[in-house]
């Protein structure tokens, strides 16, 4: 069912629907990069190796989905090497690169990317 959802509101995505796009970016937000306290994220069990090959490929098609909309605000070229950074790093991840999660920790910058693109 989630990987329905997420193929629905890529393709949706395509369509050039700037609210689809707010939601592609904040479901990627909300379950990859925060989480109730206590609890790890999987953006940081992928940077202290520890994610499963499962959350690699979840957190891959999600940045995959976050790469194909236009961001809400800033420059798309910005907002595209920052999505490629991500997808290479996580490709590089499942690979077994051992620079993988050096690039990961890198791209993962959040604040370089709300900088940017986060509206205010």
């Amino acid at each position: 069912m989630k990987q329905t959802s997420l193929r629905l509101l890529v393709l949706l995505s395509m369509l050039g629907s700037p609210l689809l796009a707010d939601d592609v970016i904040e479901e990627a937000m909300k379950k990859f990069h925060k989480a109730p306290d206590g609890v790890d994220t999987i953006s940081k069990k992928v940077s202290n190796k520890e994610a499963s090959p499962q959350e690699l490929a979840d957190i891959l098609k999600s940045y995959e989905a976050m790469a194909t909309v236009t961001p809400p605000r800033g420059p798309k070229s910005s907002w595209d090497e920052k999505c490629q950074a991500l997808i290479s790093a996580v490709k590089k991840i499942q690979a077994g690169d051992a620079a993988g999660v050096r690039a990961y920790k890198k791209a993962v910058n959040c604040k370089a990317c709300h900088t940017l693109h986060k509206p205010n």
